[in-house]
């Protein structure tokens, strides 16, 4: 699995021009599965988006509190387009990404867990499949790349 995180003051997401929901200070995560991933990689992957040290600390120290440590909240949507592949042409190839009811699994299962380890009500989600659209409000910019499982190679 692979994700982008983005530390943001605040996210929404939209579909059909309807409020699907909407996070103030936190992070956004762009999650996407790949071939070959399993619940234990989705585990993996909730545990650093709720680990990783993004914000500085209130000593004034650098990168020291995650998001649970500010009370901040999540805000998951799914996104396939992470593992496209512009290798060859001007197309991008979507093959590195997992498709239909097993990607909605093991995505649900990522956003699950997320919720399981923090506070369900400070962890919002997008629609899967849907036609999404998201506005953010950067904090930093502060924008990193993770990953877990087989994609974590690439």
């Amino acid at each position: 699995m692979k994700a982008i995180l983005q530390r943001v003051l605040s996210a929404s997401v939209t579909v059909d021009k309807q409020l699907i929901s909407s996070i103030g200070k936190g992070i956004l995560v762009f999650a996407a599965v790949a071939p070959g991933d399993t619940e234990k990689d989705a585990e993996q992957l909730a545990s650093k988006v709720l680990k990783l040290r993004l914000w500085d600390g209130e000593d004034g120290g650098r990168w020291k509190q995650s998001v649970q440590d500010i009370n901040g909240e999540v805000l998951c949507v799914s996104q396939f387009t992470l593992l496209a592949s512009t290798k060859r042409g001007t197309k991008p190839d979507f093959h590195g990404a997992l498709g239909g009811d097993e990607a909605k699994k093991l995505y649900d299962i990522f956003f699950s867990k997320v919720q399981e380890h923090y506070k369900t009500e400070r962890v919002k989600d997008g629609v899967f499949q849907a036609m999404m659209e998201v506005a953010l409000v950067n904090d930093g910019p502060v924008t990193l790349e993770i990953s877990a499982g087989p994609s974590e190679k690439k």
